[in-house]
Protein backbone atom coordinates (compact mmCIF):
# COMPACT_ATOMS: atom_id res chain seq x y z
CA UNK A 1 0.00 0.00 0.00
CA UNK A 2 1.36 3.26 -1.04
CA UNK A 3 1.85 6.11 1.71
CA UNK A 4 -0.60 8.35 0.27
CA UNK A 5 -3.17 5.08 0.50
CA UNK A 6 -2.06 4.71 4.19
CA UNK A 7 -2.48 8.81 4.73
CA UNK A 8 -6.05 8.38 2.96
CA UNK A 9 -7.19 5.38 5.06
CA UNK A 10 -6.79 7.11 8.05
CA UNK A 11 -8.36 9.68 7.21
CA UNK A 12 -11.48 7.83 6.54
CA UNK A 13 -10.40 6.34 9.58
CA UNK A 14 -10.61 9.44 11.65
CA UNK A 15 -13.93 10.40 10.22
CA UNK A 16 -16.09 7.47 10.92
CA UNK A 17 -14.78 7.94 14.10
CA UNK A 18 -16.03 11.70 14.31
CA UNK A 19 -19.11 10.82 12.38
CA UNK A 20 -19.95 7.91 15.45
CA UNK A 21 -19.67 11.04 18.42
CA UNK A 22 -23.06 12.59 19.37
CA UNK A 23 -22.64 15.38 21.35
CA UNK A 24 -19.89 18.02 21.80
CA UNK A 25 -18.61 15.83 24.97
CA UNK A 26 -17.99 12.96 23.24
CA UNK A 27 -15.83 14.64 20.53
CA UNK A 28 -13.85 16.00 23.30
CA UNK A 29 -12.95 12.80 24.43
CA UNK A 30 -11.71 12.19 21.09
CA UNK A 31 -9.26 14.93 21.03
CA UNK A 32 -5.47 14.67 21.95
CA UNK A 33 -3.56 17.80 22.76
CA UNK A 34 0.42 16.97 21.80
CA UNK A 35 3.06 19.75 22.00
CA UNK A 36 5.17 21.34 18.80
CA UNK A 37 8.19 23.26 19.28
CA UNK A 38 6.48 24.38 22.33
CA UNK A 39 3.09 24.93 21.41
CA UNK A 40 0.32 23.42 22.51
CA UNK A 41 -1.98 21.59 19.60
CA UNK A 42 -5.09 20.40 19.40
CA UNK A 43 -5.36 17.00 17.34
CA UNK A 44 -8.19 14.45 16.88
CA UNK A 45 -6.81 11.40 18.88
CA UNK A 46 -6.78 8.71 15.61
CA UNK A 47 -4.47 10.88 13.97
CA UNK A 48 -2.02 10.52 17.06
CA UNK A 49 -2.55 6.87 17.59
CA UNK A 50 -2.26 5.69 13.60
CA UNK A 51 0.96 8.47 13.36
CA UNK A 52 -0.28 10.93 11.00
CA UNK A 53 2.65 13.07 9.94
CA UNK A 54 0.75 16.17 11.17
CA UNK A 55 3.76 18.11 11.89
CA UNK A 56 4.70 18.11 8.24
CA UNK A 57 1.42 19.68 7.37
CA UNK A 58 1.55 22.04 10.16
CA UNK A 59 4.26 23.39 8.67
CA UNK A 60 2.63 23.64 5.04
CA UNK A 61 -0.23 25.30 6.55
CA UNK A 62 2.36 27.75 8.17
CA UNK A 63 3.63 28.60 4.90
CA UNK A 64 0.88 29.00 2.38
CA UNK A 65 0.93 31.17 -0.14
CA UNK A 66 -2.62 29.75 -1.88
CA UNK A 67 -4.76 32.89 -0.39
CA UNK A 68 -2.27 35.53 -1.85
CA UNK A 69 -2.29 33.32 -5.18
CA UNK A 70 -6.23 32.75 -5.41
CA UNK A 71 -5.97 36.98 -5.61
CA UNK A 72 -3.11 36.92 -8.18
CA UNK A 73 -4.91 35.12 -10.26
CA UNK A 74 -7.82 37.64 -10.67
CA UNK A 75 -4.97 39.86 -12.86
CA UNK A 76 -5.18 36.77 -15.39
CA UNK A 77 -8.91 36.74 -15.81
CA UNK A 78 -11.98 37.88 -16.71
CA UNK A 79 -14.71 38.33 -14.06
CA UNK A 80 -17.88 40.36 -13.28
CA UNK A 81 -18.13 41.56 -9.72
CA UNK A 82 -21.29 42.65 -7.45
CA UNK A 83 -19.27 45.79 -5.37
CA UNK A 84 -21.78 46.78 -2.44
CA UNK A 85 -19.71 49.44 -0.35
CA UNK A 86 -20.75 51.22 2.88
CA UNK A 87 -19.42 53.76 4.87
CA UNK A 88 -21.21 54.30 8.26
CA UNK A 89 -21.51 56.99 11.05
CA UNK A 90 -21.33 56.38 14.50
CA UNK A 91 -24.93 55.35 14.98
CA UNK A 92 -24.78 52.64 11.90
CA UNK A 93 -26.21 55.49 9.36
CA UNK A 94 -25.08 55.14 5.89
CA UNK A 95 -23.31 58.37 4.68
CA UNK A 96 -21.52 57.48 1.98
CA UNK A 97 -22.03 54.34 -0.33
CA UNK A 98 -20.68 52.72 -3.44
CA UNK A 99 -23.07 49.64 -5.62
CA UNK A 100 -21.79 48.56 -8.98
CA UNK A 101 -21.39 45.91 -11.42
CA UNK A 102 -18.33 45.80 -13.09
CA UNK A 103 -16.42 43.09 -15.99
CA UNK A 104 -12.87 42.78 -16.05
CA UNK A 105 -11.76 42.24 -19.69
CA UNK A 106 -8.88 40.03 -20.12
CA UNK A 107 -6.87 40.49 -23.50
CA UNK A 108 -4.05 40.14 -24.87
CA UNK A 109 -1.98 40.07 -21.46
CA UNK A 110 -3.46 43.09 -20.79
CA UNK A 111 -6.84 43.78 -19.03
CA UNK A 112 -9.47 46.48 -18.50
CA UNK A 113 -12.62 47.18 -16.91
CA UNK A 114 -16.26 48.21 -17.15
CA UNK A 115 -18.57 49.55 -15.23
CA UNK A 116 -22.10 48.01 -16.17
CA UNK A 117 -23.83 49.47 -13.18
CA UNK A 118 -23.10 52.20 -10.29
CA UNK A 119 -25.16 54.08 -7.59
CA UNK A 120 -23.16 56.29 -5.53
CA UNK A 121 -24.46 58.13 -2.26
CA UNK A 122 -22.86 60.47 0.00
CA UNK A 123 -19.24 61.90 -0.06
CA UNK A 124 -17.75 58.26 -1.75
CA UNK A 125 -15.85 60.46 -3.84
CA UNK A 126 -14.46 64.18 -4.23
CA UNK A 127 -14.61 66.93 -6.82
CA UNK A 128 -11.94 65.43 -8.68
CA UNK A 129 -13.52 61.83 -8.37
CA UNK A 130 -10.72 60.30 -5.87
CA UNK A 131 -11.51 58.21 -3.10
CA UNK A 132 -12.49 60.25 -0.21
CA UNK A 133 -12.34 57.14 2.17
CA UNK A 134 -8.94 54.65 2.56
CA UNK A 135 -11.53 51.45 3.29
CA UNK A 136 -12.80 51.72 -0.73
CA UNK A 137 -9.62 52.95 -2.05
CA UNK A 138 -7.64 49.33 -0.79
CA UNK A 139 -10.80 47.59 -1.84
CA UNK A 140 -10.40 49.23 -5.11
CA UNK A 141 -7.02 47.97 -5.31
CA UNK A 142 -8.18 44.67 -5.29
CA UNK A 143 -10.88 44.21 -7.31
CA UNK A 144 -11.01 47.07 -9.64
CA UNK A 145 -9.01 48.03 -13.03
CA UNK A 146 -8.31 51.54 -13.46
CA UNK A 147 -6.75 51.96 -17.44
CA UNK A 148 -5.21 49.02 -19.27
CA UNK A 149 -2.70 46.87 -17.53
CA UNK A 150 -0.51 45.02 -19.15
CA UNK A 151 2.39 42.71 -18.41
CA UNK A 152 1.08 40.69 -15.57
CA UNK A 153 0.80 37.04 -13.79
CA UNK A 154 -0.07 35.25 -11.07
CA UNK A 155 3.38 33.91 -9.69
CA UNK A 156 3.83 34.29 -5.63
CA UNK A 157 6.87 31.97 -5.70
CA UNK A 158 9.78 34.94 -5.27
CA UNK A 159 6.67 37.96 -4.73
CA UNK A 160 7.19 39.27 -0.91
CA UNK A 161 5.19 41.57 0.35
CA UNK A 162 7.57 44.06 2.10
CA UNK A 163 7.71 47.75 3.33
CA UNK A 164 11.33 48.38 3.22
CA UNK A 165 11.35 50.41 -0.19
CA UNK A 166 8.03 52.50 0.60
CA UNK A 167 7.22 55.55 2.89
CA UNK A 168 3.74 57.21 3.96
CA UNK A 169 0.83 55.94 2.84
CA UNK A 170 2.31 53.73 0.42
CA UNK A 171 4.13 52.07 3.35
CA UNK A 172 0.65 51.88 5.11
CA UNK A 173 -1.11 50.92 2.58
CA UNK A 174 1.31 47.97 1.72
CA UNK A 175 1.31 46.64 5.80
CA UNK A 176 -2.82 46.41 5.40
CA UNK A 177 -1.89 44.40 2.11
CA UNK A 178 0.25 42.16 4.58
CA UNK A 179 -2.42 41.83 7.21
CA UNK A 180 -4.69 41.02 4.64
CA UNK A 181 -2.96 38.42 2.45
CA UNK A 182 -0.72 36.73 5.21
CA UNK A 183 -2.76 37.05 8.83
CA UNK A 184 -0.93 35.37 11.45
CA UNK A 185 2.52 36.72 9.81
CA UNK A 186 4.84 39.37 11.57
CA UNK A 187 4.51 42.85 10.34
CA UNK A 188 7.00 45.26 10.23
CA UNK A 189 6.50 48.79 10.80
CA UNK A 190 3.82 49.13 13.04
CA UNK A 191 4.12 50.28 16.54
CA UNK A 192 3.14 48.57 19.56
CA UNK A 193 1.50 45.06 17.89
CA UNK A 194 4.06 44.17 15.00
CA UNK A 195 5.60 41.40 16.04
CA UNK A 196 2.04 40.52 18.10
CA UNK A 197 0.21 40.04 15.14
CA UNK A 198 2.96 36.57 14.88
CA UNK A 199 0.70 33.47 15.46
CA UNK A 200 3.27 31.16 15.23
CA UNK A 201 6.49 32.61 17.51
CA UNK A 202 7.20 31.38 20.84
CA UNK A 203 5.13 34.65 22.36
CA UNK A 204 1.69 33.65 20.58
CA UNK A 205 2.13 30.20 22.00
CA UNK A 206 1.35 31.62 25.37
CA UNK A 207 -1.92 33.32 24.50
CA UNK A 208 -3.47 31.55 21.73
CA UNK A 209 -4.92 27.70 21.13
CA UNK A 210 -4.31 25.74 18.10
CA UNK A 211 -6.74 23.25 16.67
CA UNK A 212 -6.30 20.94 14.00
CA UNK A 213 -8.84 18.78 12.30
CA UNK A 214 -10.96 17.14 9.60
CA UNK A 215 -14.69 18.74 8.67
CA UNK A 216 -17.00 19.03 6.40
CA UNK A 217 -17.43 21.87 4.12
CA UNK A 218 -19.67 23.01 1.56
CA UNK A 219 -19.80 18.80 0.69
CA UNK A 220 -16.31 17.87 0.70
CA UNK A 221 -13.80 16.65 3.46
CA UNK A 222 -11.26 19.42 4.41
CA UNK A 223 -8.71 20.44 6.76
CA UNK A 224 -9.24 23.00 9.36
CA UNK A 225 -7.33 24.98 11.29
CA UNK A 226 -8.44 27.40 13.84
CA UNK A 227 -6.33 29.17 16.58
CA UNK A 228 -8.41 31.21 19.36
CA UNK A 229 -6.95 32.79 22.25
CA UNK A 230 -6.72 31.24 25.65
CA UNK A 231 -9.65 31.16 28.32
CA UNK A 232 -8.10 31.41 30.90
CA UNK A 233 -5.87 34.55 30.08
CA UNK A 234 -4.85 36.97 32.66
CA UNK A 235 -6.09 41.38 32.18
CA UNK A 236 -2.03 41.34 31.40
CA UNK A 237 -2.20 38.92 28.75
CA UNK A 238 -5.59 39.81 27.12
CA UNK A 239 -4.07 43.33 26.62
CA UNK A 240 -1.95 41.49 24.26
CA UNK A 241 -4.17 39.99 21.69
CA UNK A 242 -4.67 41.43 18.12
CA UNK A 243 -6.16 38.02 16.46
CA UNK A 244 -9.54 37.29 18.38
CA UNK A 245 -10.09 34.28 15.68
CA UNK A 246 -8.23 33.09 12.45
CA UNK A 247 -10.56 29.90 11.27
CA UNK A 248 -8.92 28.41 7.69
CA UNK A 249 -10.10 25.69 5.66
CA UNK A 250 -7.79 23.52 3.66
CA UNK A 251 -8.91 20.82 0.59
CA UNK A 252 -7.25 17.40 1.79
CA UNK A 253 -5.24 17.13 -1.14
CA UNK A 254 -3.62 20.36 -2.84
CA UNK A 255 -4.12 22.39 0.74
CA UNK A 256 -4.96 25.01 -1.00
CA UNK A 257 -7.27 27.72 1.02
CA UNK A 258 -11.06 27.14 0.68
CA UNK A 259 -12.12 29.45 3.08
CA UNK A 260 -11.01 31.48 6.05
CA UNK A 261 -12.55 33.75 8.70
CA UNK A 262 -10.89 36.14 10.96
CA UNK A 263 -11.20 38.71 13.45
CA UNK A 264 -8.95 41.60 14.99
CA UNK A 265 -8.96 44.38 17.59
CA UNK A 266 -6.62 46.39 19.17
CA UNK A 267 -6.39 49.46 21.15
CA UNK A 268 -3.33 51.59 21.36
CA UNK A 269 -3.15 55.68 22.12
CA UNK A 270 -1.99 56.78 18.40
CA UNK A 271 -4.86 54.35 16.93
CA UNK A 272 -7.43 51.22 17.30
CA UNK A 273 -9.26 48.92 14.57
CA UNK A 274 -11.79 45.93 15.17
CA UNK A 275 -12.09 44.41 11.72
CA UNK A 276 -13.59 40.94 10.46
CA UNK A 277 -13.20 39.53 7.24
CA UNK A 278 -14.98 36.46 5.85
CA UNK A 279 -13.59 34.96 2.15
CA UNK A 280 -15.10 32.19 0.35
CA UNK A 281 -13.16 30.51 -2.77
CA UNK A 282 -14.56 28.75 -5.74
CA UNK A 283 -12.29 26.54 -8.77
CA UNK A 284 -11.91 27.76 -12.53
CA UNK A 285 -10.33 24.81 -14.46
CA UNK A 286 -7.00 24.45 -12.36
CA UNK A 287 -6.74 27.89 -10.74
CA UNK A 288 -8.52 29.15 -7.22
CA UNK A 289 -10.08 32.86 -7.13
CA UNK A 290 -11.74 34.18 -4.05
CA UNK A 291 -15.65 34.07 -4.68
CA UNK A 292 -17.41 36.12 -1.83
CA UNK A 293 -15.63 38.47 0.34
CA UNK A 294 -17.16 39.76 3.39
CA UNK A 295 -15.83 42.50 5.51
CA UNK A 296 -17.02 44.75 8.45
CA UNK A 297 -14.43 47.28 9.90
CA UNK A 298 -13.93 49.86 12.33
CA UNK A 299 -10.56 51.78 12.78
CA UNK A 300 -8.89 54.80 13.34
CA UNK A 301 -5.15 55.86 13.01
CA UNK A 302 -3.64 59.45 14.05
CA UNK A 303 -4.11 61.57 11.35
CA UNK A 304 -6.97 60.53 9.55
CA UNK A 305 -10.55 60.10 10.38
CA UNK A 306 -12.20 57.16 11.85
CA UNK A 307 -14.08 55.06 8.69
CA UNK A 308 -16.57 52.20 9.95
CA UNK A 309 -16.97 50.30 6.79
CA UNK A 310 -19.04 47.50 5.28
CA UNK A 311 -18.12 45.95 1.93
CA UNK A 312 -19.19 42.31 0.19
CA UNK A 313 -17.45 41.64 -3.34
CA UNK A 314 -19.09 38.88 -5.07
CA UNK A 315 -17.19 38.18 -8.42
CA UNK A 316 -18.51 35.42 -10.46
CA UNK A 317 -18.24 34.79 -14.57
CA UNK A 318 -14.75 33.83 -14.38
CA UNK A 319 -13.19 33.19 -17.94
CA UNK A 320 -9.58 32.32 -18.88
CA UNK A 321 -8.35 35.01 -21.82
CA UNK A 322 -8.58 32.85 -25.05
CA UNK A 323 -5.14 33.30 -26.37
Amino acid sequence: MTRLSVIFLFLIIGQISFAQQTNNDANKKNDTTIFIDNKKLTLPDVWVRNNFDYKKLLQQIKEDTTFYKAFRNLRILNFSSYNDIKMLEKSGAVKASLYSKTKQIRSNGCRTMEVLEQNITGDFFDENGNYNYLTPELYAGLFFTKDKICGENNIVKGRNLTVSDKKGMDKYKEQLKMLFFNPGKKIPGIPFIGNKLDLYDDHARKIYDYKLDIVEYQGKLCYQFSIVPKEDLSLFRKDEIVVDEMITWFEIKSLEVLARNYSLSYKAGVYSFDVSMEVEMMKIDDLTVPKVLRYKGNWDVIFKKRERALFTATLFDFKKEIQ
